[in-house]
């Protein structure tokens, strides 16, 4: 089965459709799938809902489909850094599902080992419980939330080799894993590709039977707040 590609849109090619779910990896702009978002942008796929912990920032990540209008909804659990998502949100011009951080996570990752749902106690008493199955266990009140099953996921890797099994670093682990899991296809892009066998089975975050579409490029890297304290006299 082939599964190097040699570009975001050719690995794109024939998966993209207007209102399609799409799961995306990274935590603030950290491991994030820059290529893939750029070649989605280039697709003009539109009406997507979009499940990722947050929404890039302005003019970058996945804050590019948001400039040209083609996310319909988000389903994350910060609108932090990105003045353009709080804007449209508060227009009304995009829909959006918040949730809590550990619960985003448990739902792709529920829906990539084929669990339809689980009960949480993260919201009960707020608005997140809202329309949602209350049950107690022990006296203690939980909430049912849905897994996660994505069209497509597209997620940024460190290194993977040709069979698609892949190590992250830091951050970038939190969320790439449960984002490429829940997807019913999986295109990674990643800083290198190595032959496979020449990764140590012990160091691999995500097994090679999840990623059906993988190709290798060049990122930006962007720091999201640049943070630096003045020099010292000498």
């Amino acid at each position: 089965m082939r599964k190097i590609y040699g570009s975001a849109s050719e690995a794109l090619d024939g998966l993209l459709f207007d209102g399609m779910t799409i799961a995306a990896g990274g935590f603030g702009l950290c491991g994030i799938p820059e290529l893939l978002i750029d070649a989605l942008v280039a697709s003009e796929v539109r009406d997507l809902t979009i499940a990722s912990n947050n929404c890039g920032v302005d003019g970058f990540g996945l804050g590019k489909l948001l400039d040209t209008r083609q996310i319909r909804k988000m389903i994350s659990s910060y609108v932090g850094e990105n003045a353009e998502f709080m804007r449209q949100y508060l227009s009304g011009e995009l829909e959006l599902e918040f949730n809590p951080q550990g619960t985003l996570a448990e739902r792709m990752r529920a829906g990539g080992a084929g669990i339809p749902g689980f009960y949480t106690k993260t919201g009960v008493g707020t608005v997140v419980a809202e329309g949602k199955e209350h049950k107690d266990f022990d006296g203690v009140t939980y909430i049912l939330e849905r897994g996660i099953v994505a069209d497509v996921s597209i997620v940024k890797a460190w290194k993977a080799d040709e069979s698609g099994n892949a190590i992250f670093r830091k951050t970038a682990r939190n969320f790439n894993p449960p984002a490429a899991m829940c997807g019913r296809v999986c295109v990674m892009e990643v800083e290198e590709i190595v032959p496979t066998g020449a990764l140590d089975p012990d160091l691999i975050h995500l097994p090679g039977i999840y990623v059906h579409r993988l190709i290798q490029g060049d990122h930006e890297k962007r720091i999201e707040q640049r943070t630096v304290r003045k020099r010292e006299a000498m």
